[in-house]
């Protein structure tokens, strides 16, 4: 189960993305896990599984199953779902320079 897409699709004609914590590429993992590139070259792991499972998922309940988590797409650099559902590229950026690692928990 992996998938992998860019921004280019996700894109307005003309408009370049240029802050760094932009998602440049996002490849779906199993386990509730993406790797990410940022515009700056930084990549790492986003591990959502705690979040996903957890007791008060709200709208990352329907992350549960795993072929909609992996309909995951970059939307305007972020990560995103078709329900609404989406990741703060900023906080995940400085996570993922730190460690390498975002595990996000409920």
């Amino acid at each position: 189960m992996s998938s992998e897409t860019t921004t280019k699709a996700h894109q307005a004609v003309g408009i370049i993305p240029a802050a760094p914590w932009r998602l440049r590429a996002l490849n779906v993992l199993p386990s509730w896990q993406l790797a990410v590139t940022f515009n700056d070259g930084s990549s790492g792991i986003v591990d959502v599984s705690e979040l996903v499972n957890g007791q008060n998922a709200g709208v990352f309940e329907a992350l549960r199953d795993p072929a909609f988590f992996a309909s995951a797409y970059i939307d305007c650099g972020a990560v995103a779902w078709p329900n609404g559902a989406d990741l703060a590229p900023e906080t995940m950026h400085t996570e993922i320079r730190r460690s390498g690692t975002w595990r996000i928990t409920d």
